[in-house]
């Protein structure tokens, strides 16, 4: 897999990869009259307000403070245990003034530099994650994952556009490009023999080749292989980093993906109907 520009990997490089696009989600909020903040954004049931509300709610949590607990109404948008119980902290800050929520946010961010930002965490060090204690590395990971798809929901609704060329930006495109040859294989069930590249054009450039074969159980499974020259009679599909994150983030369907394709238009439809990491 080519990258440019290249994914953070160590801790330090990550937590800063994390300010920047939570400061972005500050930056976006304080400059949110009342409409702004009403705005729907492509996460389904969420504002703008509630985007901040969730970024909020999660890294509070994470340092170790304790939202009230609150009556969840029905929300059609919440399909399982884990939205639920994602919407608690959402739904706690609903009543509260889009200045009320960025305020807190901003709080909440020096305790996790603070806490980020100390000499003695390593990329081993274990802390509290998303979903348990986990290496500070991988929460790191996460984080920067989670809290840039929300900027990027913010700046959709809002129509200010930004940070496509971030280190976040590079997060985001590295996690989904890694879990391409399962996505191919068996998300999109492409048959063996066939060979899928996946070519983002822009600001982050990435290109990844993908074959599918049969493993020794007899199973579909993708494997990466070299992406230049391309395969003869690979099935290639370009489109932009905007495009590719907010697909895979599963924000919008294929019919509103822009995107271009030279191959097997068929295999490319699968592809792009499996391309969704987030749930």
């Amino acid at each position: 897999m080519s990258l440019d520009p290249a994914t953070p990997a160590r801790l330090h490089d990550l937590v800063e990869a994390f300010v920047q696009t939570t400061q972005a989600v500050i930056d976006l909020g304080r400059g949110c009259g009342a409409q702004d903040l009403a705005q729907p954004t492509e996460c389904p049931g969420w504002t703008v307000h509630d985007q901040i509300s969730h970024v909020v709610g999660v890294e509070s949590w994470l340092e170790g403070h304790k939202d009230p607990r609150v009556d969840m109404p029905y929300y059609d948008h919440i399909r399982n245990d884990l939205g639920k119980k994602v919407e608690y902290a959402v739904e706690v800050r609903r009543g509260r003034t889009g200045a009320e929520v960025v305020a807190e946010l901003e709080d909440v961010l020096a305790q996790r530099l603070s806490t980020l930002r100390d000499p003695d965490l390593t990329d081993s060090s274990i802390i509290n994650g998303p979903f348990g204690p986990d290496l500070a590395a991988t929460v790191m990971l996460l984080r920067t994952f989670d809290v840039w798809t929300h900027e990027q929901d913010i700046r959709s609704a809002l129509g200010r556009p930004g940070n496509l060329s971030s280190q976040a930006a590079s997060v985001f495109v590295s996690t989904v490009m890694l879990q391409l040859p399962r996505l191919i294989a068996k998300g999109a069930g492409v048959e063996p023999g066939h060979v899928v590249v996946i070519d983002i054009t822009g600001p982050i450039v990435a290109r990844q080749c993908v074959r599918v074969e049969i493993d020794e159980q007899g199973r579909p499974r993708g494997h990466q292989i070299p992406a230049d020259p391309t395969p003869d009679g690979a099935t290639t599909i370009s489109l932009s980093t905007e495009a590719f994150t907010r697909r895979a983030a599963g924000r919008r369907p294929v019919s509103d993906t822009a995107y271009s394709v030279v191959g097997d238009d068929a295999i490319a439809q699968r592809v792009l109907d499996a391309l969704v990491v987030t749930h």
